[in-house]
């Protein structure tokens, strides 16, 4: 993740496992538009993960690479997961969340996240 700062990383915490080890946090405006644009995937699969907040759903326009997508609600529960979501489509939006992860595809499977799950955002020193 060499464009993207990377402070914290996300555990799950009911499955004891590790969804991004290298997780940039997108909380203003402009970083939440940019989102994961001009990212390459070799740079984002290695423990990459984008956390954006506040935010009820993403687009992957003009990406090059499919991602998963976890939504959270404010005390970190997964309250809708998307799968391998593909280049130029749009997430649906879940008025429940208030906040997503971005996760390199197959992240979500691997690690057998699913809804109910709690996640915890840890921030790095």
């Amino acid at each position: 993740m060499s464009r993207l700062s990377a402070p914290a990383e996300a555990f799950n915490q009911t499955r004891r496992t590790c969804l991004a080890t290298q997780l940039a946090i997108a909380e203003t405006h402009w970083r939440r538009l940019r989102g994961l644009l001009g990212t390459q995937e070799d740079d984002f699969r290695n423990g990459g993960g984008l956390w954006i907040r506040p935010c009820r759903g993403v687009h992957t326009l003009a990406m090059r690479f499919a991602i998963d997508v976890v939504y959270l609600d404010r005390a970190g529960t997964v309250v809708h997961v998307e799968h391998n979501l593909q280049p130029w489509r749009f997430s649906p939006v879940r008025m429940q969340a208030a906040s997503v992860l971005e996760l390199p595809s197959q992240t979500v499977a691997r690690t057998e996240t699913a809804l109910g799950d709690r996640i915890e955002i840890r921030m790095k020193e």
